[in-house]
This record gives C-alpha cells, structure tokens and sequence, in this order.
C-alpha cells in the first residue's frame, strides 16, 4: 500500500509540474482534451471498421468481376480479337479490359506503408483468381491497373479508383475536424470571457495588496465571481475605512500630545539654564522624537499617492542626508532606476535602515537594482550584526536587542519594524542576512 502511496504522489507532483498553471489554459485543456480523445476513438474506429470494411467489399466486387472474366477466358473459346470479351468489361462493369500476348510481368513498385487499396486488391486476386498478377496503385490517378497473367496471355485492367474503395470517407473525417475547430474557437471565446473578470478580480486584489489604487473595478461574470467581486469591493471599504478612522484618531492624538510639548517647551525656555532644565529639555526633546515614531509606525504608509520615482536620484538623497550627519554611506544602482512606490514612505524605509546601521557599523554601503519586475535594495554595514536566531524578532515593535546592540544608544525600537510596515505596504518585504562587510545585510524587496 505504501509503495502505490508514494508512487501516486510521485505522478501526481511530476503532473503539477507539467500541466499548466494558468486557470485559462487548464479549462481550454478540460475542453480540448475531451474533445481530442473522442475524436481519435471515432477515426480509429471508422477507420479501422467502416472505411477498411467498405473498401474491403469493394475491392471483391471488383475482383469477382475480373475473376468471372478470367473463367470465361479461360474455360470458352474467344474471337480472334476478343473484342467481345472487351465490349462486355466496358459496357456491364464499367472496366477497361484489353488481352495482350504473353509477357513478363513488371517487377513490383514500391508500396506505401497504408495502402488500403493494394492489401484489399492483393488480398482477393490471391483467394479468388490465384494467378500470377501485378497492381499499380501508386500515384494520384484516378484509374488503377491490374495485370493478371493467362495461360497463353496478360489481361489488363483499367479501373476508376473509386470503384475499389470508398472514397468518400474523408468528407466525413473533413467535417469532423472542422464542425470540432468551429466549436472549440466558439467555446475559447465564450471561456475567455468568463476568465476575464477573475483576472480582474486578481489583479484587483494584487494591485490593493501593494497599495496601489484600484480605479474602475466593478462586480461581472458568473454569478459566483460576482459574489467574490462583491465581497472583495466590501472588504476594501471596510479596510480603507478602519484606514481612515485610525488616521484621523492620530491625527487628533498626534495634536493633542504635540500641544503639551510645545507648553513644556515653551516653560521651559522661561527657566533659567541649569543641569536640570538642561536634562529635562533632553527628555522633551526625546519624547518628540518618541511619538513622531509611534506615529509613523500607527499610521503606516498613510494617504501618500504612488508616483513614478528615480530610485537612482532617491540613493543619491540618502547619501548626502547622511554625509550631512557626518555618516559614512555610499550608494550606488544598476540599471534603469524608474519604479512605482510611495516616494516618501520608501524614502524613511531605507532611512530608517541606514540609520540603524550608521549606528551601529562605521561604514555602510547601499547597492540597487531592479531585475525580472522586482526592486532590490541592500544595505550593509560593518557593525556587530544580529544572530540569525534573533533576526526576526528584531522587527518586533519596541523591541531592541540589547545584547547586539549598544545600550547606550537611545531610540524607539520601532526603526526595523517601520521599514518592514512600509516594504509590506508596497507588496514586498525586509530580510536581514549576513552581510559580506562583516556585519548585517537588510534586502529590501518590493515590486517595481
């Protein structure tokens, strides 16, 4: 039983990977394939039992004519001419018969390997006149000769062709294959039709999935792919409203705790300087610095509209920001460098990654290309790096990893977690591997 298991299993990931992964071409296989089996068993069939058997008959019918000729021939007495003999071929079976003097026959022709026409003939000479004989079926003429040898003679035999088999089977193999091409064209339109509102739906779902506006999508097809549709267009509205509500509770929270600051701030400035109010003007300072992450983290990716952006141009402005800070960061991109992203949100992605690796490395090196539709971006640096088994949860929000990184070092925890919110956002993802610097490698992976 296990063997047959795991040979099932075997045949059927070998037929996965044959078959055809499109839903179009697998429904044009389930009504092609049908199709195609049904017809070869009826032209196998007719072939085998009704065209072999008509041609079969009327190959006899012809022999048994040349073979009652052959009797008379032999067994009465004829005219010096045998022009009787000839009128009564011509006149009652609609042959060509002529009576020569004895001579060789001609050596046998090559024969195709189907010839229906020569292994009926040669069949029925054989059982029904058994003389020495030769046949001419080659060719596209429309007459077959038969040469029979005689005691003292060579009767020649000119026969129209159809009169030795049934000509007129393929009309029905013509009407078979074409009445079948019409059907299939007819049902591939039909088909193409019905798959194209699934691959709208798809695309649909795809395009809201990178954060992409959906414009113009509407419920159509069969009644099951509108219910999908429709679900579909339902759960985008529920989400861009649960969007839209969580933006405008931030916006709200996000004015409010900006007032008190600014308060502090401003009562601080009153204060004259001192360790103290110099401290408490740090923990301001840090606090704003706080919530503008928790804020960029809650809200995501926001309201910002897609754009076409020069990720090339994009590189360049994160070099100099970080030349600005006094980090040293080289960028370089391969290629064409034209891709549709949220601009700024992709912006403090990488950002946010060099930062962190400024941070903890002395050098950082940034690399782009874009390859089969999708946007690479690396980022290296040469710092203490992440154990692999604490990579992932170093995208945690609030998380930090202490014992990787320095202590002293002050920060949200959520500048790994932003960046991967963000690359999420646009359809892609953040992955953190070794890098060949020495320290960690982030690959941020988006669609172009």
């Amino acid at each position: 039983m296990k063997p047959l298991l795991a040979t099932y299993r075997q045949a059927s990931r070998l037929m996965y990977r044959i078959m055809p992964k499109g839903l179009y071409t697998r429904t044009f296989l389930i009504i092609v394939a049908p199709i195609v089996i049904l017809q070869s068993v009826l032209v196998f069939v007719f072939m085998e039992r009704h065209y072999q058997l008509v041609s079969q008959r009327m190959s006899e019918a012809v022999v048994r004519d040349i073979a009652a000729v052959v009797y008379v021939l032999d067994n009465y007495p004829q005219d010096p001419d045998n022009s009787r003999i000839e009128e009564l071929a011509s006149r009652a079976l609609g042959m060509s018969m002529t009576v020569t003097p004895l001579e060789p026959l001609p050596p046998p022709t090559p024969k195709p390997f189907f010839d229906v026409i020569d292994q009926e003939l040669s069949k029925a000479i054989s059982q029904k006149i058994g003389k020495p004989f030769w046949i001419d079926t080659v060719g596209r003429s429309r007459f077959v000769e038969i040469r029979i040898q005689l005691d003292n003679a060579i009767l020649k035999i000119f026969t129209r062709r159809s009169q030795t088999y049934a000509s007129n089977s393929h009309i029905f193999l013509v009407w078979m294959f074409s009445t079948s091409l019409v059907l299939v064209i007819i049902a591939l339109l039909f088909l193409r039709n019905q798959i194209r509102p699934i691959v709208r739906l798809a695309n649909a779902a795809e395009a809201f999935g990178k954060g992409r506006p959906v414009e113009n999508f509407r419920a159509s097809g069969a009644r099951e792919v509108r219910r999908a549709s429709l679900a579909f267009i339902d759960m985008r509205r529920r989400i861009e409203r649960q969007i839209e509500q969580r933006t405008t509770m931030l916006a709200g929270v996000s004015h409010d705790l900006r007032t008190i600051l600014t308060r502090l701030r401003l009562q601080l400035a009153f204060v004259g300087p001192s360790p103290e109010s110099e401290a408490m003007r740090k923990d301001v300072d840090e606090m704003s610095h706080m919530l503008e992450d928790y804020l960029a983290f809650a809200s995501g990716d926001g309201d910002e509209d897609i754009e076409q952006t020069d990720m090339a141009l994009l590189l360049e402005e994160l070099e100099e920001e970080a030349e600005i800070s006094g980090n040293d960061v080289t960028t370089r991109f391969e290629g064409p460098a034209e891709v549709e992203v949220r601009r700024l949100s992709m912006k403090r992605c990488l950002s946010n990654l060099i930062t962190n690796g400024s941070k903890y490395g002395h050098r950082v090196e940034v690399s782009g290309k874009i390859e089969k539709n999708w946007l690479t971006v690396l980022i290296d640096d040469d710092g203490p790096g992440i154990a692999e088994d604490q990579r992932e949860a170093a995208f945690r929000a609030f998380h930090r990893l202490d014992l990787a990184r320095n202590m002293d070092e002050t920060g949200s925890g959520l500048g790994l977690a932003i960046a991967r919110d963000i690359a999420r956002g646009h359809g892609g993802d953040v992955y953190l591997e070794d890098s060949p610097l020495g320290g960690l490698r982030a690959r941020v992976r988006v669609p172009a």
